[in-house]
């Protein structure tokens, strides 16, 4: 019986250590999910223009890279609105640090450079 208490004394022993080990890598570091909403947020309001997803992210060593694609001219029918692809640097707290848009395409076409690399 001592056994049981010995061992839930062991496990609250390294919980104790876990939190003993000190402070967090990056307490002031957003998750992933505030960062992808961020930058839409503020993507969409330095252009004006709505953003829709996140097709691409990494971390690098400066913060995030993403590419947001973004609505840029609402036509009818919606597949033939007109659509961009903004590569967006962000730094470690999510904070915009620079756009540039990489292409343009009508919202009902394939990406060329996924078709053979035109």
């Amino acid at each position: 019986m001592t056994n049981t208490n010995d061992t839930s004394h062991t496990r609250d022993s390294r919980k104790e250590r876990t939190r003993d080990d000190g402070p967090d890598p990056a307490p002031d570091r957003p998750s992933l999910m505030e960062v992808l909403r961020q930058a839409r947020a503020q993507l969409a309001e330095l252009t004006g223009m709505a953003a829709e997803s996140v097709s691409s992210f990494e971390q690098t060593e400066d913060g995030w890279a993403l590419e947001v694609e973004v609505l840029e001219l609402p036509r009818v029918p919606d597949t033939m609105s007109l659509m961009a692809s903004y590569q967006v640097e962000l730094d470690p707290q999510g904070q915009l640090t620079g756009y540039r848009r990489v292409s343009r395409y009508e919202r009902g076409r394939a990406d060329a450079r996924r078709q053979g690399g035109r």
